[in-house]
């Protein structure tokens, strides 16, 4: 029988070291999928696997989002990946660590943004990740851009969590 990868959309986790930033969040959205069966959780292997590797439509979307953006001195996603912190997955930096949870992140002048991949083990049945997105606005263009970004994010998580479901997490 093959592993489902039906990605659902949640309320964004109370166990979540983010809780804090959920108020005022101008934009906030979670998404979960069943973790495999005896999944043996590292958190890095788990970003890994959902951020790490682009699709192609995913890395064309982000080129033509640097384009723009960079016209209005807002970091590219090389400049993500040169700046601060030298911790990354692909070019969000790590901001935090934990046995079932890990931080990503990135401050810039338009707005600074948090995205949590969340285990939460199950007693009886799958543990579940959940991938949340909390976004906090600092002026208009932070509130334009998360407005027009907000459905191809949405794509992008859904997708990346989809496929790496699909491919084991990492996990042979």
């Amino acid at each position: 029988m093959a592993f489902r990868t039906t990605v659902t959309k949640r309320t964004p986790p109370r166990e979540s070291s983010l809780t804090d930033w959920y108020t005022g969040a101008d934009f906030i959205d979670s998404y979960e999928v069943a973790l495999p069966p005896a999944y043996t959780v590292n958190m890095r292997v788990i970003a890994q696997s959902v951020f790490g590797k682009p699709t192609l439509w995913f890395r064309t979307l982000l080129f033509i989002r640097d384009i723009v953006m960079a016209r209005f001195n807002v970091k590219t996603s090389s400049g993500l990946r040169q700046s601060g912190n030298k911790d990354k997955i692909n070019f969000f930096s790590v901001l935090a660590s934990h046995s079932d949870e890990i931080i990503l992140g990135a401050n810039d002048t338009h707005l600074d943004f948090r995205l949590s991949l969340l285990v939460q083990r199950a007693a009886n049945g799958p543990s579940r990740l959940s991938a949340t997105t909390v976004v906090h606005c600092h002026n208009r263009l932070g509130q334009i851009y998360i407005t027009v970004i907000a459905p191809f994010h949405r794509m992008v998580v859904i997708s990346n969590l989809r496929r790496a479901a699909a491919n084991g997490f990492g996990h042979e």
